[in-house]
């Protein structure tokens, strides 16, 4: 990869900017961005320290590497500016919907194409990036990709049939995590503690049990279990949660991502 270009530069794009840029592998100079709001790209080419183009084709002419992370409805007709430019470059793809077979089918065969899924904790540097398994990339190449972006995340590949639930759990799980970090800030803030206290003490204590679970590889009913004393307080709270359907309502909200909402 000698240049690498952006098309697009809303928040994922970046969170990959500038993890690119971190990780000391990638070099202002190669990298480059194309948007819309001119101005707003110059301030964040100036924040981050990439490259602003003018033009989506100049972007394409100037870089062998693209990632394409407009909005999917601006993809059709991206695509139909910069098609016939494409020939013998790698793009990625991380607009929802624009996988490897949809993109196959309306690009040129020459054009190298991976659709990876990121996730927005990309931003802190503990991203999800999920490889769709179907690609057309030289395997030195797409090596070389995932060890960049396992710099700043955890790089996984799935299967095409399996990027859709992979999506639902790491695209839609920052969410649900807010939500559960909101709700016991608020419970600890009804105690007495201030808010902005309330959220560090909740944030770091999700961060260290996620930590503690990948780092040691134990289930995570093993790790609740070393929390839970016989008669404890701990374990009744969790019996508060089984009885108010906390593991069930997570499954729900998977459930509804994926359109197999329970009647």
């Amino acid at each position: 990869m000698e240049k690498l270009g952006f098309i697009g530069m809303g928040n994922m794009g970046q969170a990959l900017a500038a993890g690119f840029l971190s990780s000391g592998k990638v070099k202002r100079e190669q990298v480059c961005a194309f948007a819309p709001d001119a101005a707003k790209l110059a301030k964040n080419a100036e924040r981050i320290g990439f490259h602003p183009v003018d033009s989506v084709k100049e972007l394409v002419r100037g870089c062998d590497t693209l990632v394409l992370c407009c909005k999917p409805y601006q993809v059709s007709g991206v695509l139909s500016e910069i098609r016939g430019l494409l020939a013998g470059k790698t793009l990625l793809s991380i607009a929802l919907g624009w996988d490897f077979k949809r993109l196959s089918d309306a690009l040129p065969g020459t054009v190298s194409i991976q659709f990876i899924m990121p996730n927005t904790p990309a931003m802190a540097g503990e991203g999800v990036f999920l490889f769709e398994e179907e690609h057309s990339l030289e395997p030195r190449e797409r090596e070389a990709l995932m060890e960049l972006f396992g710099d700043f995340g955890y790089v996984t590949e799935l299967p095409s049939r399996l990027m859709g639930i992979g999506g639902a759990v790491s695209g839609c799980g920052p969410a649900f995590v807010d939500l559960l970090i909101e709700a016991y800030a608020d419970a600890a803030v009804r105690y007495g503690i201030p808010r902005e206290t309330a959220y560090r003490i909740v944030s770091q204590t999700v961060l260290g049990a996620a930590k503690l679970q990948s780092v040691t590889g134990l289930h995570p009913g093993v790790l609740k279990d070393q929390v839970c004393s016989p008669g404890g307080t701990t374990i009744r709270g969790v019996a508060a949660l089984e009885r108010s359907g906390f593991r069930s309502a997570c499954m729900a909200s998977v459930d509804a991502v994926m359109g197999h909402e329970q009647s």
